[in-house]
């Protein structure tokens, strides 16, 4: 009786954990996101220095795939630490990271 009752209590225990797993979310066709340093304007603690970010889905994710001096100078009164901009981007979200396929940097307004 322990053997089943410890088969069922481990059963039990891996399904818990595969539904806590998280699977990719992917935007397959181009959204408008906001993008920025995400330490200088999001306020992300995660990693020391400047890097890009983009939120998807109300929340914040470090970029991958494309850096902050890819597209200009971050610096700038118009760049990623000194201003938050539009984004059309396509990727996935994996292990907490946005994962870009495509970015393209839209023109401030």
């Amino acid at each position: 009786m322990k053997k089943v009752f410890l088969i069922l209590a481990f059963m039990l225990g891996v399904t818990s954990m595969n539904a806590q797993e998280k699977k990719a979310v992917a935007v397959t066709e181009p959204k408008v996101v906001a993008v920025a340093c995400g330490q200088c304007m999001f306020g992300m603690k995660d990693k020391k220095g400047c890097d890009l970010a983009a939120v998807v889905d109300d929340k914040p994710y470090f970029v991958e795939g494309t850096t902050l001096n890819d597209h200009g100078d971050a610096h700038a009164a118009d760049g990623f630490c000194s201003a938050v901009r539009k984004a059309e981007v396509i990727g996935e979200l994996k292990d907490n990271k946005f994962v870009v396929t495509s970015f393209k940097l839209l023109p401030n307004k």
